[in-house]
């Protein structure tokens, strides 16, 4: 399919009807694009056109790759500040627990298990270990934890989680260049200038019809993911922390968030989630699903050994503690981006790379559908919160695809 416009209605359309499959079963938006564009690039491989969603398009890549650079910028903008100094030592020890446990039980399950290459054990590892900011987010945004104290901590706790994950990735893999040293130099003079600089450039400048604040900060992210990439490390890496460096600032800025999430919600983030579901060969988990069952039950099973003691350590009891530990065992973001490192960088194997993304991409799935259905805690919503002694009921939060 070469015309693109034709291209862009089939995917905006895959869009629409996963939104309406999203309000219709009550899941979250971002789940059903995935599963979407996994059925989609299926069925229309198959019996439609060869090449199927053609998700490897350059105007597609970018429109998917700018939605998960916004998507995880909107997480870590969404970090409170306060809530973040008075929670670290629970974010920390929750997040480092997320991390290890899957990181190491994965590294040693692929290796002695599937008898998979050291390597190709580390990168398993690298990439079960994550929790996904995307999807977290999503739906907290959509339920409206993401204005709850729970909700931040959540979100607290991935943030440490994914940079162990960023961490590792680098450690292990990357090389250390004169490259990576510029990144890192110019990353930290950036990050410290932007909480005073920012302020002042909105003052001045903001509130036109120009929209000039969205413009400042597309082209921080694209600037900081383009040295990034220069640097041999992944465009969405600097984002998150550019958001939670600009929490206290933008974050707080309700309105501009608002016009971020209408972008990021309604253009951006379904060519992210569907071209991500589109990369699942289904034919290769059908031939040895055995592998994608064990490793998914590896990530899942570490996953939770280390997360939910720690989280009962912190007195979350009940469905409270078991829907955190479930939103911790969520993957997708940072699953992905490592998987395609490794395949790109030719640690892995096709295969192992159509086994890891499925299983981050089940991840993705089965974890939120479980807590959403059977363990949300409800009484931490945030109309629960506000109806207490027999008070009126407020509207309930905006729905990401309602905003």
């Amino acid at each position: 399919m070469t015309n693109t416009w034709a291209l862009s209605a089939l995917w905006v359309g895959l869009a629409l009807a996963a939104t309406l499959l999203a309000i219709w079963f009550k899941i979250s938006t971002a789940l059903s694009e995935i599963v979407v564009g996994t059925v989609a690039q299926l069925v229309i491989g198959l019996f439609l056109a060869q090449g199927g969603l053609l998700g490897n398009t350059q105007w597609i890549s970018f429109l998917a790759g700018t939605g998960a650079i916004v998507l995880t910028f909107l997480a870590g903008a969404e970090l409170d500040p306060a809530i973040f100094r008075t929670k670290w030592r629970e974010a920390l020890v929750i997040g480092l627990a997320g991390f290890f446990g899957p990181f190491l039980g994965c590294t040693a399950i692929a290796h002695y298990l599937l008898h998979w290459s050291i390597m190709s054990s580390w990168l398993c590892g690298v990439a079960l270990s994550t929790t996904s900011v995307a999807v977290v987010y999503a739906v907290m945004l959509e339920l409206g934890f993401n204005v709850t104290e729970y909700g931040k901590s959540i979100l607290a706790a991935c943030f440490i989680n994914d940079l162990g994950t960023v961490i590792a990735l680098g450690l292990i893999f990357s090389p250390f260049t004169v490259k990576t040293l510029i990144f890192v130099v110019v990353s930290v003079a950036v990050f410290a200038v932007l909480p005073f600089v920012t302020p002042w450039f909105f003052r001045k400048y903001g509130g036109r019809v120009s929209e000039i604040e969205a413009k400042y900060i597309l082209f921080l992210l694209f600037a900081m993911g383009g040295l990034a990439f220069w640097a041999g490390s992944e465009a969405v890496l600097p984002a998150y922390l550019i958001g939670m460096v600009l929490a206290g600032t933008v974050g707080k800025d309700h309105s501009l968030i608002r016009r971020l999430r209408t972008l990021t919600f309604g253009l951006l983030t379904p060519f992210y989630f569907i071209r991500a579901g589109s990369f699942v060969s289904v034919p290769a988990l059908i031939a040895a699903p055995a592998t994608m069952l064990i490793l998914f039950l590896a990530k899942s099973l570490t996953k939770a050994i280390a997360v939910y003691p720690a989280v009962r350590m912190h007195r979350y009891e009940g469905n409270s503690g078991t829907y955190y530990t479930l939103m911790m065992s969520t993957g997708l973001t940072f699953g992905t981006i490592s998987a395609l490192f490794g395949l790109n960088h030719q640690i892995i194997t096709q295969a192992q790379y159509s086994y890891l993304v499925g299983t981050v991409i089940a991840s993705a799935v089965i974890p939120t559908v479980i807590a959403n259905s059977f363990f949300l805690p409800r009484h931490l919503l945030p109309h629960a919160l506000t109806n207490k002694k027999s008070e009126p009921a407020v509207q309930r939060p905006m729905a990401a695809e309602e905003v």
